[in-house]
Order: structure tokens, then sequence, then C-alpha cells
């Protein structure tokens, strides 16, 4: 039984960074095809307050934390994948030095965004929760890195991993929030105006603290020596994967392809 449920867990696992994995890529996808060739009257249509000729420090901000979203959720993919890891352990030393030096200049330029007195949609409450995930992100590249130096590899692939899914935030926001309206067909819980409402709070926070939770419960279930843990575990992950492939699906139908068509 032991076994069988330890195998379980590994397989709930990859399953889910597979359904995620292809869903970042229509992520990535949609990033280029789209912003790569709309121009500014377009993108501030889907982007409200996204370019303000007034303001040319935040306006380079904004522009750096475009670029670099197709760029870091590729190369976190492919940073955490195992195959590419053990075969081009070079490789992968470098790109995780680039992946966390773009993570902090993603973070550094989304806190300079909400604080720089930036007209931004949303409330007080969703400005806090991109503030916290900035935070997060820039504590944890400071712990991937740190163990990294010291050679504790154990502990630096929990930490990349734990990056990887702060990193991911905007995504796992925009597959959650395309998913909640494919379901109800219209803004419930938020004003679509003017994209305040206690749905949108919740989501903000929810977006990475409930994949880091899950992640914590994965890493827990790993040092059991319970089957019953390890096979609760493994039903929570099969769950969180099927929601996973459905808010993508929501996502790509609704947001995604619409725009690049």
């Amino acid at each position: 039984m032991t076994r069988f449920t330890d195998g379980l867990l590994h397989q709930t696992a990859r399953f889910w960074f597979a359904t995620a994995a292809l869903g970042q890529l229509f992520f990535v996808a949609y990033i280029i095809a789209f912003y790569g060739r709309a121009d500014l009257a377009a993108i501030n249509k889907h982007l409200p307050h996204g370019y303000d000729p007034g303001l040319t420090f935040s306006n380079i901000a904004l522009t750096a934390h475009l670029i670099f979203a197709a760029y870091i959720t590729a190369s976190g993919l492919i940073q955490i994948t195992p195959q590419i890891r053990n075969r081009f352990p070079v490789f992968h030393r470098w790109n995780g030095r680039l992946y966390m030096v773009t993570a902090l200049i993603m973070a550094l330029s989304g806190l300079y965004l909400t604080l720089s007195g930036r007209k931004l949609i949303g409330d007080m409450p969703q400005h806090i929760a991109i503030n916290l995930n900035g935070l997060l992100i820039l504590a944890c590249t400071g712990m991937a890195w740190r163990t990294a130096v010291q050679r504790n590899f154990a502990a630096h692939r929990r930490w990349a991993l734990r990056l990887f899914l702060v990193v991911s935030g905007v995504w796992f926001f925009r597959i959650g929030l395309m998913c909640w309206l494919v379901i109800f067909k219209r803004p419930v819980g938020f004003d679509g105006r003017t994209f305040t409402g206690p749905f949108l709070s919740i989501l903000n926070f929810a977006q990475y603290l409930l994949p880091l939770a899950i992640l914590e419960l994965y890493f827990w279930a790993l040092q059991s020596k319970s089957s019953s843990v390890r096979l609760a575990t493994s039903s929570t992950l099969a769950l969180f994967t099927l929601l996973t492939a459905i808010r993508i699906f929501g996502a790509v139908m609704g947001m995604w392809l619409p725009r690049v068509r």
C-alpha cells in the first residue's frame, strides 16, 4: 500500500505540472501574439491605465513587466523540468540565474507600479495582494539563490518550486477569473466596470496562497509515512489538476483566443 500511494502521489504531481505547463504555454503564445502586434489603443482597451504619456518611468516599468512575462513563464517551466535539469546541468544553472534575475525585475517593477501613484485597476485589497505577491517573489528568489550557493539542493528545489508558483500568480489569476466568468456568464461578486469587489479581492490573494498551500501539503505528504496522508494528498492534487484544466479552458476560450484571432 505504501508503494502504491507513494507512486500515486508522484504521478498526480506530474499530471498537475503537465496540465499547468500546457496552460502556461498558451499564456506565452497569447502574450507574444497579442502584445507583440497590438498598438497602444488596443493595449489600453484590454489593460486599463496601461500606457500613460505623462509617466515615463512608470511606462518603462510596465513595458519591462510585459516583456519579461513571456520569458519568465517559459523559463520557469524549463527550470523545474527534471529531465532538463538532469541532462543539461550547465544550462539549468544559467537559466536559473536568469530566471531569478528576471523574477527580481518583475517583482520590483510590479511594486513600483503599485506604489508610484500610477492609476491602476482594482482597489486597495487587490493592491495589497499584489504587493504581497511581489514581496514573496523577492523572498523566494533570495532563498532559492542562497540554498543553491550553499549547495543544499534539496532545499533549493523546494524554494524553486515556491518561486515558480508565486511568479505564476498572474497566470493563476487569469485562469481563475475566466473560469468564474465562464461558469456565471457575467461578473458575479465584482463590478466589471470598476474591476472591484469581494471576489476579486479574494482571488488576488488566492492566486498564490492556495497553490503555495497545496505545495506545502505535497511536501508534508512526501515526508509522511502514512498511506492515508499520501492518498488524501493525491486526491487533493487530482482535484486541483481538474480545476486547473477547467480554468485553462475558460481562459483560452474566453480571453486569449478571441483576442488574437
